[in-house]
């Protein structure tokens, strides 16, 4: 087990949150791809493959307590929900570049909300998600060969 993953048991710890065997198999699969988002749909599949009596309501009510741990950041594209395991414990609000064409998720470390706030002079912001999407330098060099 790396040490992100004892990060995230620690926090599920520091919760009150039961550590069982298949909470470490799910955020072990999903630390193992810690650069792109996984279809949830998959998770599903993987957890189901290592155990097969695990229901779907489990899996899904896991990847919503590991979301609002901050474990996992989770994406919505049109009825497709995909996930992926927290890029920056250390700076929990970030925002991302995602490749169109590989998938690949660039941290960003500027929140652009600095520019709008003062648009919206008096009102209070609970939240925001930005997101960029285009190709990454790999797959733009590539396309463009």
């Amino acid at each position: 087990m790396t040490k992100t993953v004892d990060d995230a048991v620690a926090v599920l710890q520091q919760n009150h949150l039961k550590i069982t065997k298949q909470r470490r198999t799910m955020l072990s699969f999903l630390c193992a791809r810690p650069d792109h988002y996984t279809e949830v749909t998959q998770v599903d599949a993987y957890m189901r493959d290592f155990y097969p009596g695990m229901s779907h309501a489990t899996i899904y009510r896991n990847i919503k307590e590991f979301e609002e741990l901050g474990l996992v950041e989770q994406q919505v594209e049109g009825e497709q929900a995909r996930v992926k395991f927290q890029c920056d414990f250390a700076n929990m609000h970030h925002h991302h570049f995602i490749c169109r064409n590989c998938g690949q998720v660039t941290e960003l470390k500027m929140c652009p909300l600095d520019y709008f706030s003062d648009q919206l002079p008096g009102a209070k912001i609970e939240g925001h998600r930005f997101e960029m999407y285009g190709l990454c330098a790999n797959c733009a060099a590539t396309i463009e060969a």
